[in-house]
């Protein structure tokens, strides 16, 4: 393949693309409120009300929930913020 055919091929454009997208994870605890979870992430991730309690309801019956994907480098001051109100968070 010539270096013509990898720039025109829009294959690899996607594929770089899904490289460079994370999920912010939340994992469930059996310390933290609903309301206190919630709070945090209409502060921290920006969600409205509606979808912080789905991202929080979804983390206490499935265990995790995706709240935000993005690049690692958006992603990790988010979750070093969920980390500091002692939730649990990873980046995937």
């Amino acid at each position: 393949m010539t270096s013509k055919e990898v720039k025109e091929n829009p294959v690899n454009s996607e594929k770089e693309i899904s490289n460079n997208e994370n999920s912010l994870i939340l994992h469930n605890d059996d310390v933290h409120s609903f309301d206190y979870v919630i709070k945090a992430l209409i502060e921290v991730c920006e969600h409205d009300y509606v979808q912080a309690t789905q991202c929080t309801f979804i983390t206490h019956y499935k265990g995790k929930c995706d709240v935000r994907t993005g690049s690692f480098n958006s992603l990790k001051p988010l979750k070093d913020a969920l980390v500091g109100r002692e939730l649990t968070a990873t980046i995937d």
